[in-house]
């Protein structure tokens, strides 16, 4: 693994992989720089170029290091879902860059809080005060001027594993555009997400979590897309589902999420799932 930690920091000389891994099989070089223009995709060559890359786990520096496959990826704090009769595992992996840059401490950048102030950041965004160690942080995603990702799509997937083999059974992209570009174009580029499946014992699993403002539905042995439907807001959350007097019902909250840059709102939406010969109904 890649060396040269920060000063008083410690990395280790090796790490463990999975023979199961979503992981991309090669680093990231300049020429996956994308852009919605040439102007953009120059720019995030210049910037990947800047920064300290040498594969997975380069260590934080005041340089700046190019997490990849990032602080969202391959999975987040939504986790995964299981079809135990099935046998198949739901995940949603991901790869976008981030980049982490250490800011040594100074008037502006103390180690301790001062006297009456919170000791949190109380943001995502800007420099994470890490106190007690001696560097302060910041974190963001790799983005293009235009705000889009400076690595070339896709950016999130879809996937079923089978757990009897241990192998990936399918992987589609998942996500558009429509709600983060500055033109509304549908295009399936594969999106990050922020909130992980849900599977029912019908072989359907359910997911909300996409940077574009829908809940899906896909056959879980398959993976094939089965329904979605519009949502009133960003949909950065894990849905659920109980069951009433006989009647299945899927449940999911629709409040976006700020850092994300999705819609905010205070919605929650319940959908009842049809039976064999009739109509989803919301």
């Amino acid at each position: 693994m890649p060396q040269g930690a920060a000063k008083g920091d410690h990395v280790s000389p090796t790490q463990p992989f999975s023979d199961l891994t979503f992981r991309p099989k090669k680093d990231l070089t300049g020429a996956d720089m994308w852009g919605a223009t040439m102007f953009d995709q120059l720019v995030c060559r210049v910037m990947f170029h800047k920064l300290r890359y040498d594969g997975i786990f380069t260590p934080p520096s005041e340089q700046g290091t190019l997490v990849f496959t990032g602080n969202l990826g391959m999975f987040e704090w939504g986790g995964v879902a299981v079809d135990p009769q099935r046998q198949v595992m739901i995940a949603n992996p991901m790869a976008l860059p981030f980049v982490s840059r250490l800011i040594p401490r100074s008037a502006n950048n103390p180690i301790e809080p001062e006297k009456g102030k919170s000791s949190s950041s109380g943001s995502e965004a800007g420099l994470q005060p890490q106190y007690g160690v001696p560097y302060g942080v910041t974190l963001e995603a790799f983005l293009s001027p235009f705000g889009l990702p400076c690595k070339q799509p896709a950016w999130g997937y879809i996937a079923g594993v089978d757990l009897k083999t241990h192998t990936i059974a399918w992987k589609h992209r998942i996500g558009t555009v429509r709600d983060s570009s500055p033109l509304p174009l549908p295009f399936k580029m594969g999106m990050p997400m922020l909130g992980g499946p849900i599977a029912t014992a019908g072989n359907v699993m359910f997911i909300t979590g996409t940077a574009d403002n829908y809940i899906r539905a896909f056959d879980v042995t398959s993976g094939k897309p089965l329904w979605q439907d519009r949502l009133p807001a960003g949909g950065q959350s894990t849905p659920m589902t109980y069951e009433v007097n006989g009647k299945q019902y899927v449940v999911t909250a629709a409040g976006g999420h700020g850092s994300f840059g999705t819609k905010l709102g205070d919605y929650i939406i319940a959908y009842a799932l049809p039976d064999k010969h009739s109509s989803s109904a919301k």
